[in-house]
């Protein structure tokens, strides 16, 4: 069947593409009254480390109040987690110490005034929340031998290995001190308070940058009690659980999610009393739009926010199926993440679009008003456009970006591929210092195709990488550029290829099937699905994509392997890796660089001393910009 590509054109070009600094909203919460949004901001400016950070207290009128934190913002003293008590009067949070790896809880009152600390712990904390009686809970992690997160530098790899394991548990604040509720031998992934005051949560045994993808279901009793509620199958993640405000059901969000944290597929109900073995319910069954949060304090009833293609929803999930509000944009309380703060009066969030800078929005659904003008004015000189297309028998969309003031002119064009591959390139405004805006400041197009494996077209396409990795996703990218190509002026002899993760592999992985990049820039990738499994925390996690154990029958792993495809590669390719990164370590990017070097390929591979899979220090990450652009200026500029 002849493809074919629809076009909508979100937004005129500005004339110019320098830009003030981007001003950022991060971990929005909505008070329960519905009268204060409290934010975490920085401004988005070149910093050797993570810029400073400030916490905000609004009301709906947009009067602001800045918190006076006990410590001077900066890489250590950051901040995390903004929780309101339940009356509103009050606001928890979170500072990390990074410098000795403690944590403490600090309260402010929603009127301002100095911080109370309440606690200090030795080692990481992470989703603080009030619950019950206006109790705090928290996933505590006690003296810990790394950040928390997969994504995170990984410890050191010395002494006797796995003799210890760092286990996330849940606690509540009982005066100066936490009581751990959940047992010492579960890592717990996220929990959520229930009205009796126990809990429900996502734990797994061991190590849990290993075991995220099979977490369980839980309920524990607020005496330390446990019981199994469900465990998923071998295709099937759990995320974000929360409990009706009756106590009497848990909602949850199941799926193939390739990453903690990076949240999406169909929203599930289950009774707490159902007899063991039940199944959930499955709420958005066949559904063509991927769910990526849910909440009960909305409204009356569960209500999710969708992603459905190019359009982002928020709808009822437990009953009727009209959405309450939808549109072309990003909604996010958590940046980068598609998700709403709640109350029962109405909604919180960062409003964004590639072309429509972020602020803070509040209010009903679907009738709230801007509280920030933070980014009044800040110019978007280029024009986005959704584009689809048909591969195979599967329909497939994606973003293409353009620089403004280059009309008719034939330009080149850097494919970015997202990682994942269970993630989406959404609508979010392209920052100042990131690599979108980057690039499109070069006068060069960038293309974001969300390929299958993607959120944004239900779990079936979700899971349609399952045992095809680099089969059909790979022929979605390609075909994408053919749509992108003919939608507009593009020079296909100067096409680029990039990306971070999945991205990173889907980029080694390309130029051994095509010559049709002029160049490459590999970002964390993996090289050899066969030795990951003996590299990375995660191992075993990878036979539902292979159809088995690598034990049994290495064929697959090898066949999807860059590293076994190498013979006929020409295009030069810039990898780049952190020297400590867990997810794709290090030596799956030196196998890619050593076998380019053998074979003659221009190539050049920089190590980050002490980053792990996400570049944490802005000097790295502005290195590898730089880098990146002078790569593929150099390859570009050859072919003119």
């Amino acid at each position: 069947m002849r493809p074919f590509v629809l076009l909508a054109v979100l937004a005129c070009p500005v004339a110019a593409l320098a830009a003030p600094p981007l001003h950022q909203f991060d971990s929005v919460v909505l008070s329960p009254d519905g009268q204060h949004v409290a934010s975490i901001e920085n401004d988005d400016v070149d910093s050797d480390t993570a810029p400073p950070q400030s916490l905000l207290i609004r009301d709906l009128a947009g009067r602001t109040i800045t918190v006076a934190l006990p410590c001077q913002p900066g890489p250590d003293c950051r901040i995390a987690s903004p929780t309101w008590s339940g009356d509103g009067t009050r606001l928890a949070f979170l500072l990390d110490h990074a410098a000795d790896g403690t944590t403490d809880i600090e309260v402010v009152d929603a009127a301002g005034g100095a911080p109370r600390r309440l606690l200090g712990f030795d080692g990481p904390l992470v989703s603080l929340r009030y619950g019950p009686r206006d109790r705090l809970a928290v996933l505590a992690t006690q003296s810990a031998h790394k950040r928390v997160g997969r994504t995170e530098a990984a410890a050191p790899l010395t002494g006797e290995i796995g003799t210890a394991v760092d286990e996330q548990r849940i606690a509540v604040l009982d005066g100066q001190a936490l009581r751990f509720v959940s047992p010492p031998d579960l890592y717990v992934y996220e929990c959520a308070w229930r009205p009796d005051g126990g809990f429900v949560g996502t734990p797994a045994h061991g190590d849990g940058d290993d075991n995220g993808w099979s977490a369980r279901l839980s309920a524990f009793d607020a005496n330390g009690g446990s019981r199994t509620l469900f465990t998923p199958g071998p295709r099937e993640q759990l995320a974000s659980p929360v409990v009706s405000p009756d106590g009497r059901s848990v909602a949850f969000i199941g799926g193939w999610m390739s990453d903690f944290g990076s949240t999406g597929g169909d929203a599930f109900l289950l009774p707490l009393d159902a007899a063991a073995g039940a199944a959930p319910r499955d709420l958005t069954p066949g559904s063509h739009a991927t769910v990526t949060a849910i909440d009960w304090r909305c409204g009356d009833g569960l209500t999710g926010v969708t992603l459905a293609g190019d359009t982002v929803s928020i709808r009822r999930l437990d009953g009727g199926s009209a959405p309450s509000w939808s549109g072309h944009g990003a909604l996010s309380a958590e940046r980068r993440t598609m998700s709403v703060s709640c109350s029962r009066h109405g909604i919180a969030a960062v409003a964004e679009s590639f072309t429509d800078p972020p602020e803070l929005v509040a209010g009903p659904i679907g009738g709230w008003h801007a509280i920030t003008h933070a980014n009044a004015g800040t110019p978007a000189p280029f024009t986005a456009r959704s584009v689809t297309w048909r591969d195979d028998t599967v329909d497939v969309q994606g973003w293409l970006l353009q620089p403004g003031g280059a009309a008719g002119t034939r330009r080149p064009m850097v494919v970015l591929v997202h990682g994942g591959p269970e993630a989406a390139a959404t609508p979010v405004f392209p920052s100042a210092q990131g690599n979108v805006r980057a690039l499109l400041a070069q006068g060069w197009d960038v293309f974001e195709p969300n390929y299958r494996g993607s959120f944004g077209q239900g779990e079936a396409f979700a899971a349609a990488s399952i045992q095809d990795l680099g089969g059909g996703d790979w022929r979605d990218v390609l075909t994408g550029v053919d749509a992108a190509e003919r939608a507009a002026p593009i020079d296909d002899g100067r096409l680029g290829i990039t990306g971070g993760s999945y991205g990173g592999y889907m980029t080694m992985w390309a130029v051994t099937q095509t010559h049709r990049f002029r160049a490459g820039v590999a970002d964390a990738g993996v090289s050899d699905w066969l030795s990951i499994e003996g590299e990375a925390p995660q191992a075993g996690s990878d036979e539902v994509n292979f159809g088995g154990s690598v034990y049994d029958n290495p064929q697959p792993y090898l066949r999807a392997s860059p590293i076994t495809h190498m013979r006929g590669v020409t295009t030069p390719v810039l990898i780049a890796v952190g020297e400590r990164d867990a997810e794709c370590p290090m030596p799956q990017s030196l196998e890619y660089y050593t076998a380019m070097k053998a074979l003659n390929v221009p190539t050049d591979f920089v190590v980050y001393p002490g980053e792990g899979h996400a570049l944490r220090r802005e000097a790295d990450r502005d290195d590898l910009r730089r880098r990146t652009l002078a790569w593929f200026h150099r390859w570009f500029d050859a072919r003119r």
